[in-house]
C-alpha cells in the first residue's frame, strides 16, 4: 500500500495591478478567483492560461498563493 500524497493547497488569482511591477491590486472585489488546486503543477497551469489570456494588458497580474504554507505555519495556529 502507497502513501497518500500530500495535499499542497495552492490559490490562483488576479485582477488589474496599480503598477505592472507589483502585486497591489486596483480593486478587491473584482478579483478573478481562478481556483484552488490540489498541487503547484495543476496551479501553474491555471495560472499560465489565464496570464496568456491577459498577455496583452500589461496591468492585469495573475498570481500562485502557496496555501498549503499558511495552513502549515504554527505562527497561524492562534489566529
Amino acid at each position: 500500500m502507497s502513501t497518500p500524497k500530500k495535499q499542497l493547497l495552492h490559490l490562483v488569482f488576479g485582477g488589474h495591478v496599480k503598477d505592472p511591477q507589483g502585486v497591489e491590486f486596483d480593486n478587491l472585489s473584482k478579483l478573478d478567483i481562478v481556483g484552488i488546486y490540489p498541487n503547484n503543477a495543476e496551479a501553474l497551469d491555471a495560472w499560465r492560461s489565464k496570464s496568456h489570456a491577459n498577455v496583452d494588458d500589461a496591468n492585469v497580474k495573475y498570481v500562485v498563493v502557496h496555501l498549503h504554507r499558511m495552513l502549515d505555519d504554527p505562527e497561524h495556529e492562534d489566529e
